[in-house]
């Protein structure tokens, strides 16, 4: 396997000079004296030509000779090399790729969809030029396969427990794993990962309704759970009170009656209408 290795060619600014003199000469010459001897500098500048090239900041050029790697052109600036070199650009900025949202099962079996973010770079260009056919297309397609894998590897939610991790709670976790899933995939291209998220993530709309009361009722009952709680220490507290301070004597049926009202009243989500007892206890 080949690495990548840096091509120092010749100055653009130098050959210019060698090729406009050459040409300068040789059609100069044949106006002036009609010499066919002058067609001969006409041809090598004209041959020297497809030589130059330029490399514009964040970008290099490699080199290829009848299928032999010359190196890479990294260094900013106008050069001439060989005429019969082949030039392949490629850019060496970081880009975004914004996947489509696709439609894959998770962990149990829900189907979501789902969609990544990835920021990513050239680092190896003869990795990017030879290893695989288009690294473009590469990227695209490996990570449409990387979030097909992850959404697998974990649920969208888990609506009774929150110790097991989910693509929708893990967002540390889940993307670190992505981005190192990507990472491996990617280093044959030369690609280098800067950063990858999980950019979309929803249930697919055949289940989304059902999903949304699930959650609406998960929330219901663990807001109820929490107001019982909260009555039941209530309610102990009061009985506590009345019989710390001696305020009044219950017997085991009116404790209860007693709790048995207040826990109405604490538990209720409609405001209650309360009821003025104007004889007994015991009425």
């Amino acid at each position: 396997m080949h690495n990548e290795k840096n091509n120092s060619p010749m100055s653009g600014y130098l050959m210019a000079i060698v090729v406009g003199t050459c040409l300068i000469t040789g059609i100069g010459g044949f106006i002036a004296i009609h010499a066919p001897f002058f067609i001969f500098p006409m041809i090598l500048g004209g041959l020297l030509i497809p030589g130059f090239f330029y490399v514009n900041p964040n970008s290099s050029v490699v080199l290829v000779l009848f299928g032999d790697y010359k190196g890479t052109v990294k260094t900013n600036g106008f050069f001439w090399v060989n005429p019969l070199f082949v030039k392949k650009p490629i850019s060496l900025r970081a880009r975004n790729f914004d996947s489509e949202k696709i439609k894959v099962n998770d962990k149990v079996g829900n189907p979501i969809q789902i969609g990544v973010i990835l920021v990513w770079q050239v680092r190896d260009t003869f990795k990017a030029a030879f290893e695989v056919d288009n690294y473009e297309n590469f990227v695209r397609i490996q990570s449409d396969s990387a979030v097909r894998k992850l959404a697998g590897l974990y649920p969208y939610d888990n609506f009774d427990t929150d110790a097991e991790l989910t693509l929708r709670s893990g967002h540390e976790e889940v993307n670190r794993a992505l981005e190192e899933n990507l990472k491996n995939r990617l280093d044959i291209a030369g690609i280098h990962v800067i950063e990858a998220r999980i950019g979309y993530l929803a249930y697919a709309p055949e289940i989304a309704s059902a999903m949304l009361r699930r959650q609406q009722a998960t929330a219901v009952v663990a807001a109820r759970f929490k107001i019982v709680e909260g009555a039941i220490s209530m309610v102990q507290m009061a009985l506590s009170q009345l019989s710390e301070h001696d305020i009044i004597d219950l017997d085991d049926e009116r404790k209860a009656a007693m709790v048995s009202n207040l826990m109405v009243v604490l538990c209720s989500d409609k405001d209650v209408s309360p009821v003025v007892n104007t004889g007994t206890l015991n009425h």
